[in-house]
Parts: C-alpha cells; sequence; structure tokens
C-alpha cells in the first residue's frame, strides 16, 4: 500500500524528473513490475546473491528461467525482461562487474531507450546506475533498494560507480535516477549489522539538516533500535526527502552537497585501510564523524560541549568513537594514522595536496575546510586527549 510519494526535479540530464515512491508492507516486485507494462527498449533487472534468496523477492525471480546456473548468470522471462544475479559484498563491487551488466545488457538487446533497474543495498544500486549511464551514452535507472542505506542515502541523489583497487567510489558518474521505490518492508530481512550501517547515515543526516530526525534519533533509541515501523517509516523518509533537497539544488557536488560527505573522508580511509567490506560502510562512516567532531573541536570550529553531544549518541548507539578504530586495536597507532592520512590524501574531493574535510561548528551549522596533516594525526593517535 502506497503511504507517500512526491517528485524531484533535478537540474542536470538526464534525469529532469524522478520519482521516490514510499510503500509499506511485504515487498512485491511481481505487483511492481508485471510483464504487460515492459517498455519497449527492454529492462534489465540487475540483483545481488544475497537478495536473491529473500523469501520475499522469491516468487518475482522465479519468473526468470536460467538465472540460478551459477554466478554471475542471466535469467529470462517470457516478456523483454531478463535479469542478472551477481555476486553480493563490497570485494565485488568493481569495473569487472560493472563490464558483467553491460555485457548482459547487450546480450539481452537492451536498446538505449530501455531500463535497466537495480534491486539491492548500495553496491547493487551504484553499479547498475553506473553501467545504465555508460550504455550507449545513457539508459533508464529504476532502483529499488533493499537496506536502509540505499533507502536513506545511497540510491538517491545519482551518484553511481564501482572502487578501483583499494581505494572507494574512484570511478563513477553523476546520473540520477528515473524512479526510485523504497518498500520498508525490507527493512525486517536485514541482519543487525546492515541496519546499523544504515542508521550510521541516517544519524548523519540528521545531524547536517534535520531537527526532527535528529529529535527522533537522540530520544527513540529504544523505538529504532527496535525497528518499529512507525519510527522506521519517518525516519526513512525524512532521510531521503532531507537528501533529495540537497540534491535537487546541487547535482553535482559544488556547493551545499559537499557536506553529506560528513564523516566520510575518515571513514572511506578507513575502510581503504582494513580492506574494503571489512567494516560495513556506516560503522566506518560512524567512526568518521566522531573524529570530524574531535578535529573541529581541536581547531577551535565547535565547542567542546557540541563535539561531546556527538560522540555521546554515536557512543549510545553502539558505534566506536575512539581515535584509533577497534577494528585496528593492537597495531602500531602511528603506523596506522600514517595509513589513514596515506588513504585519505586520494579522497577524489581532494582540490589541493591538503585534505579537505566537513565540519560542524553545531548541529545544523556546516563548512567544508583544508586541514593538514598534523591536524589530521592529533585525532588518530590514542594520547590525544578527547575534548
Amino acid at each position: 500500500m502506497q503511504y507517500n510519494s512526491y517528485t524531484l526535479r533535478y537540474n542536470a540530464p538526464p534525469a529532469e524528473q524522478a520519482d521516490i515512491v514510499f510503500s509499506r508492507g511485504n515487498p512485491d516486485l511481481s505487483a511492481l513490475f508485471p510483464a504487460d507494462a515492459v517498455p519497449a527498449g527492454g529492462q534489465l533487472f540487475v540483483a545481488d546473491t544475497a537478495v536473491s534468496r529473500l523469501p520475499c523477492c522469491a516468487p518475482f525471480f522465479a519468473q526468470f528461467t536460467g538465472a540460478a546456473a551459477g554466478v554471475p548468470s542471466i535469467g529470462r522471462r517470457a516478456d523483454a525482461s531478463a535479469l542478472l544475479i551477481i555476486e553480493a559484498g563490497e570485494a565485488y563491487k568493481t569495473i569487472e562487474t560493472v563490464l558483467a551488466i553491460l555485457d548482459a545488457a547487450l546480450a539481452h538487446g537492451l536498446t538505449r531507450s530501455g531500463v535497466f533497474i537495480g534491486i539491492g543495498g548500495g553496491v547493487i544500486t551504484d553499479m547498475t546506475a553506473f553501467a545504465a549511464s555508460i550504455f550507449k551514452r545513457g539508459a533508464a535507472v529504476h532502483l529499488v533498494p533493499t537496506t536502509l542505506l540505499a533507502m536513506v542515502d545511497a540510491a538517491i541523489g545519482g551518484k553511481t560507480g564501482c572502487d578501483f583497487g583499494i581505494y572507494k567510489n574512484m570511478t563513477g558518474t553523476f546520473f540520477p535516477a528515473r524512479r526510485i521505490d523504497i518498500m520498508s518492508g525490507f527493512i525486517s530481512t536485514l541482519p543487525e549489522s546492515e541496519y546499523r550501517s544504515g542508521l550510521a547515515e541516517a544519524v548523519k543526516t540528521a545531524l547536517l539538516f534535520d531537527p526532527e530526525l535528529y529529535r527522533l534519533l537522540d530520544t527513540e533509541q529504544d523505538a529504532v533500535t527496535r525497528r518499529e515501523q512507525a519510527v522506521l517509516e519517518t525516519m526513512i523518509e525524512r532521510s531521503a526527502r532531507a537528501k533529495a533537497a540537497v540534491v535537487a539544488e546541487d547535482l553535482s557536488e559544488k556547493g551545499r552537497r559537499i557536506q553529506l560527505n560528513l564523516g566520510h573522508t575518515f571513514g572511506h580511509a578507513l575502510e581503504s585501510v582494513l580492506g574494503l567490506g571489512a567494516i560495513p560502510h556506516g560503522d566506518a562512516v560512524a567512526w568518521g564523524i566522531a573524529r570530524a567532531a574531535q578535529l573541529a573541536c581541536n581547531l577551535g570550529i565547535c565547542t567542546p560541549q557540541y563535539a561531546q553531544t556527538v560522540t555521546d549518541m554515536l557512543a549510545r548507539y553502539g558505534w566506536c568513537t575512539g581515535a584509533v578504530h577497534t577494528k585496528l586495536a593492537g597495531s602500531p597507532p602511528e603506523q596506522t594514522a600514517d595509513a589513514i592520512i596515506s588513504a585519505m590524501k586520494k579522497d577524489k574531493k581532494n582540490s589541493s595536496s591538503r585534505i579537505r574535510v566537513v565540519l560542524q561548528k553545531e548541529l545544523h551549522d556546516t563548512l567544508t575546510m583544508e586541514v593538514s596533516d598534523q591536524d589530521i594525526r592529533r585525532v588518530l593517535l590514542p594520547e590525544s586527549r578527547e575534548y
């Protein structure tokens, strides 16, 4: 049952208009993609092995023959639809997988007027949209995010891409989806680690843009943790609306959209140092937000009280906030600090030899600035006093 929908208008091609549709209840992909409503140019569904095993998706995937014999594999429906199933996980977010999606589209005879449909988490939505953006110079994209992280962040806004070597999202494009279907029923299928990963992005959005979302996360922790339906729907919709509003204003990240990278410069570097996929993305971002709060405090940008408020919220939800992430415990601190700084310097958002970070003065008051290696090092070493 649909409970809300709204339309975004991007100020850049190819998707001047993008619909985000919210629905509750058990996800029904067969009703969403009926066989009698296939675009003339055909459609290619892309999912991973984790999504293909979900009971709520089984009736839909059963319509495709041939998609179960090995991975990657392609199945076909009686209409002009095909399904590609690929391996799940960050380790497969590579240019080789993107090429496999393109191969499947060509093998299926998809035309430029066809549609790429990504069903899955951020890895699937990023790669499917990337493949669509470079297929015959651009085909339409329809996304169905199945994780909280994809619902509140990754699927919204048109950032596409894949990892390159040990570096996160180093290759990609800006290419908004034509439609995004957010089905909150998928949240009940998520393991706790995946749910918490998405929750960190919701916290980020609350800190940046939405006082009501911040209040909910701050005062309704038990309900959030229990995944109570009404709280989930509010959290997802407010996060999606906040990000969509920023993206509609600044699609290609020339201005305010940069703020959405709060915690990400630290977080992406941690993911690179640990090995992509070794830590949930949201856990790395939460740690990065704590490090950004400490950095802002050290530089006199925010008060110690605000830095403490941010860190306390993150700690209450169980994320690591210390100078050295628990995943790096036992490694020489100086060595890990050097490794993280080196990875931060390769961040795609840097425009000079200095590291660009997003910092907050206080709740909903955010700036971007370049900082020195020494400033970064101070918040990565255990002897640095918090606040």
